[in-house]
């Protein structure tokens, strides 16, 4: 595959940001590895950070290019600080960045395709938040999102732990019935429409609560989510192991 650190100029945060990028490359004198791209445009997975990381995380701790180089899948990391994927109330529009700026960009940069049945959304804790998130909210755009140990009710974590930095984000009011509130999202979604949905948290997980409260909205509205709940915390062993089966999961056209 190749790899790319792309840094440029979002107009939507009036600053300049990066991303990382894999693009599929056929290879086939590479030791150890086996490439794959086809004629077409290559299907895109937009894999996103959690909250203490960055666009460059994916590939420091997981073999992310390894798993995703015979699939012919492009993987794009963007780097969007500690802002929940949230057009922050007091700071900037990381949600505007993310869900309208930064497909247009990838599109005008790279050789990938927009069509919906080859985007694919996943992303760790803050990621995990941020992927079904702009799943939810813009389904129209994606086959298949996966969370991985997501923060998947955020009102919660807001209201336990009244921290200024979620403040900064969501407000003094958190995101409970906004927009922002995954349980409200997934509540209300159309099942028939709703991009296939997968979410995995580890048993001994903090995070454990609110992903059972995310499985049981979407149980009660209809809407089909694989779920992987099973041994493990919030650590990156889990997570490399994890990417593996979401990869396999993928509607993927092989």
């Amino acid at each position: 595959m190749a790899l790319l650190r792309c840094d440029f100029f979002a107009e939507s945060l009036g600053l300049s940001t990066s991303m990382t990028v894999l693009l599929p490359q056929t290879t086939s004198g590479q030791i150890g590895m086996a490439g794959a791209a086809g004629d077409d445009a290559p299907p895109v997975l937009y894999l996103l950070h959690g909250m203490t990381d960055d666009d460059t995380i994916w590939l420091r701790r997981t073999s992310i290019e390894r798993y995703a180089a015979p699939l012919g899948l492009a993987v794009v990391m963007p780097q969007v600080h500690k802002s929940f994927y949230a057009d922050e109330v007091n700071g900037n529009r990381y949600w505007t960045f993310l869900s309208e700026e930064l497909p247009a960009i990838v599109s005008s940069f790279f050789r990938v395709s927009t069509r919906r049945e080859d985007t694919f959304v996943a992303g760790l804790s803050m990621g995990g938040y941020g992927a079904l998130k702009w799943a939810l909210r813009q389904p129209e755009r994606f086959a298949a999102a996966a969370s991985l140990s997501g923060v998947l009710d955020a009102a919660a974590l807001c209201e336990r732990f009244p921290d200024p930095l979620l403040t900064r984000i969501f407000g003094p009011d958190g995101p409970r019935d906004t927009d922002g509130d995954l349980l409200a999202l997934v509540g209300g979604a159309d099942p028939a429409t709703t991009p296939a949905l997968h979410v995995t948290c580890g048993t001994e997980d903090p995070l454990l609560p609110g992903n059972r409260r995310f499985l049981a909205a979407a149980e009660a509205a209809g809407v089909a989510v694989t779920s992987d709940i099973g041994p493990g915390s919030h650590e990156w062993g889990l997570w490399d192991a994890r990417i593996q089966e979401v990869l396999a999961w993928l509607p993927l056209h092989r």
